[in-house]
């Protein structure tokens, strides 16, 4: 039995699974981890979702403000152990859910090619590859994609 939690970036449990994310990203990014990491503070993050099986935190990801209209996918994580069953989908849709009811209009995010699951995660879920955008418009091992909500 899954339980979505929306909370928001002061959660412990969404702090202990980014921990666990960034402890990966750090392993696939190398020499690069710290020009990313530096877009990736929590701090007062307003939207986060969490997805608990029986009690225990097994997925995240968050929204935050991009610009007028768009929400930027932030800190996407199932811990190895959980992976392969649905949750960063579930997790997905509960953000997309939340953008739109606030308004939005389109979710963007930015991962990187060493990190094929995620690509393969957002393709799944109708996500269209742009150009690069904003901090990782030179970047040459960064993936950008898009989602219209509407």
């Amino acid at each position: 039995m899954h339980t979505i939690l929306r909370t928001d970036s002061s959660n412990p449990d969404f702090q202990n699974l980014v921990r666990e994310l960034d402890k990966d990203l750090a392993i696939r990014d190398g020499e690069d981890h710290a020009f990313f990491a530096q877009f990736n503070k929590i701090a007062a993050i307003k939207h986060v979702v969490l997805v608990y099986e029986n009690g225990e935190p097994v997925a995240c990801g968050a929204i935050k403000e991009y610009e007028n209209g768009v929400m930027e996918v932030k800190r996407m994580f199932v811990p190895l152990s959980k992976r392969n069953k649905g949750l960063a989908s579930i997790v997905l849709k509960e953000l997309e859910t939340w953008a739109r009811e606030l308004n939005y209009k389109k979710c963007i995010l930015e991962t990187g090619e060493k990190q094929p699951e995620a690509i393969r995660l957002y393709k799944k879920n109708n996500y269209t590859i742009i150009p690069n955008y904003g901090q990782y418009a030179e970047v040459e091992s960064s993936v950008c994609f898009e989602k219209m909500l509407v």
